[in-house]
């Protein structure tokens, strides 16, 4: 039997029979090639996109202006953004034909410079950088247009804050000629690709202690999006949106609710985003693309910055706000003067809340939110705060997150506030709006003492709360506070679990001071008893 042998796409070579009425050859027959021969299938789709992410992803490491996959990782996806965005006109064009008018110039289409008339013409080495940097992306960076949600528009936003930072000419033209294998007009290349960025996002993550921003753990962002439920028709505001990790779980959901194409522009329509830094709006474009959004309504801006809150208006405000702002960070001075007299502070955890408590409708509004212990037991400005959350809207839930949460970007101790609107009322009627604060606190399980990067906590380990949330009852891991207990003690809401084990971790800080004292004179004793014993010795 004569074997062929014959490349993949991807250079593997696998094994093809030979055809049905292909006569053997018994000269080439030996008594061990009788004997049953294992085939090579040809590579599925999913394993052909995963050989070609692999190699692209290999060919970035060897250029050296890239030092990680912080720096890889925007280098790959402004190539496939580029070659989806090819792929989008080219599907609109067999559609439409003439009628259609193309986003981007003949020149600069990847069809164009990627692909071109021959290889004898494509461009290579330095001649290839030299288009990229001072032809193409300035071009691209100039797109505009009135409406922020045109591709135009997009496109421009991106590239006037993206740089290309392969530095061989070669690395690129290699790389782009891999990503041009990949169709985004298949359904089956645009699911494996998006899979592959969830965990290439992820990654990221995890490659640097700052990058921890960019990226809130999936099962967190599926819980609260899960207990907010969002139902067509209802706006929805992540002002942080970072790689847009909410809003793409809120369009899953709600993509199970469509049943029209009317439907699915009003889905698409309904779901807002903001984000400050120029790569993670990147990021967040391709992730929402990726997802089936189209027009994704993301903006690049500093939400503190172009947010003025004494002149919000109920046309601004929203049905749902999930989001994981940044905290720890500090915001400059100019940024303060969006903000009354008196409730002015750098911290940005307690920007941003101001800004979601203002931005909610009234009533029903609803948000979930992720924010570290600090916010809970903070005083002065914080106290502020959470008055006006207790006394104007419902803070029905607080869930406590398990150590190890956000590891390894950070290992503070965070919770989950869960609010609704109340309507608004006159300021004279001090009644609060919250009756009581029902607390859970996820375990870990038994044979854990903390989640970490290479275990993160899963998505089950949620279950014990959402059986608990519509029939709420006090057991070891779920308790409820009364309002007039929490105003009184100047709006600490650090409450620890009174029905479960001692958790030091979630202990206000004087307990916590105090305890490591008690331990400590504790220590003092045993060893002056130990000196006394050597000494008399």
């Amino acid at each position: 039997m004569v074997v062929s042998q014959q490349q993949s796409l991807f250079g593997e070579e696998f094994t093809t029979p030979p055809k049905q009425n292909e006569p053997p050859s018994s000269s080439a027959i030996t008594p061990a090639q009788k004997r049953t021969k294992k085939v090579k299938q040809p590579l599925s789709n999913r394993q052909q996109l995963s050989a070609t992410i692999k190699s692209v992803r290999d060919l970035l490491r060897k250029d050296a202006g890239l030092s990680g996959d912080t720096d890889r990782l925007p280098q790959l996806v402004w190539l496939l953004f580029l070659k989806n965005l090819d792929d989008y006109e080219l599907m609109r064009e067999e559609e439409l034909g003439e009628r259609y008018t193309p986003i981007v110039a003949e020149k600069y289409r990847w069809r164009d410079w990627v692909v071109g008339e021959s290889l004898t013409h494509q461009r290579k080495g330095d001649a290839l950088l030299s288009f990229v940097n001072d032809d193409l992306f300035p071009y691209l960076g100039k797109l505009t247009s009135e409406n922020p949600r045109d591709l135009r528009a997009i496109i421009g936003t991106i590239f006037r804050g993206t740089y290309n930072r392969i530095r061989s000419g070669y690395i690129l033209r290699e790389v782009a000629d891999k990503i041009n294998t990949i169709n985004f007009n298949s359904s089956d290349d645009i699911h494996a690709i998006s899979l592959f960025y969830e965990t290439m996002l992820k990654e990221m993550r995890d490659s640097a202690g700052d990058a921890g921003e960019f990226y809130t753990p999936r099962p967190v962002v599926r819980f609260i999006i899960d207990r907010l439920n969002p139902l067509l028709g209802e706006t929805l505001l992540d002002p942080a949106c970072g790689t847009a990790g909410f809003l793409v779980e809120a369009y899953t959901r709600l993509d199970e609710q469509v049943k029209t194409p009317e439907q699915r522009q009003l889905a698409q329509q309904s779901l807002h985003g903001f984000e400050k830094k120029s790569m993670s709006y990147l990021l967040a474009i391709m992730n929402l693309l990726l997802h089936g959004i189209e027009a994704p309504n993301v903006q690049e801006r500093n939400t503190l910055a172009q947010a003025n809150m004494r002149t919000i208006q109920d046309k601004d405000r929203v049905d749902i706000i999930a989001t994981n702002p940044p905290f720890g960070g500090e915001e400059e001075r100019g940024v303060l003067n969006n903000f009354p007299d008196g409730m002015r502070t750098a911290e940005t955890a307690l920007l941003f809340f101001q800004y979601i408590l203002a931005h909610l409708k009234r009533p029903h509004g609803r948000c979930g939110v992720v924010l570290p212990n600090g916010f809970l037991f903070g005083n002065g400005i914080a106290s502020i705060i959470k008055k006006n959350l207790l006394t104007n809207f419902n803070l029905h839930t607080i869930v406590r997150l398990p150590v190890g949460t956000f590891a390894p970007y950070t290992s503070i101790p965070t919770n989950i506030l869960f609010f609704e609107a109340c309507a608004a009322k006159d300021e004279l009627v001090e009644e609060p709006c919250t009756r009581e604060v029902w607390y859970y606190e996820i375990p870990l399980p038994a044979d854990r003492k903390s989640y970490s990067k290479t275990k993160p906590m899963p998505y089950e380990d949620f279950q014990g709360c959402l059986d608990w949330w519509e029939n709420r009852v006090e057991n070891e891991h779920a308790w409820r506070v009364p309002v007039e207990e929490l105003l009184a003690s100047d709006c600490n809401l650090d409450r620890k679990n009174p029905n479960g084990q001692k958790d030091f971790e979630h202990l206000p800080p004087e307990q916590l001071v105090k305890s490591i004292l008690e331990k400590e004179k504790k220590i003092i004793g045993i060893l002056e008893e130990i000196k006394g014993m050597l000494g008399g010795a």
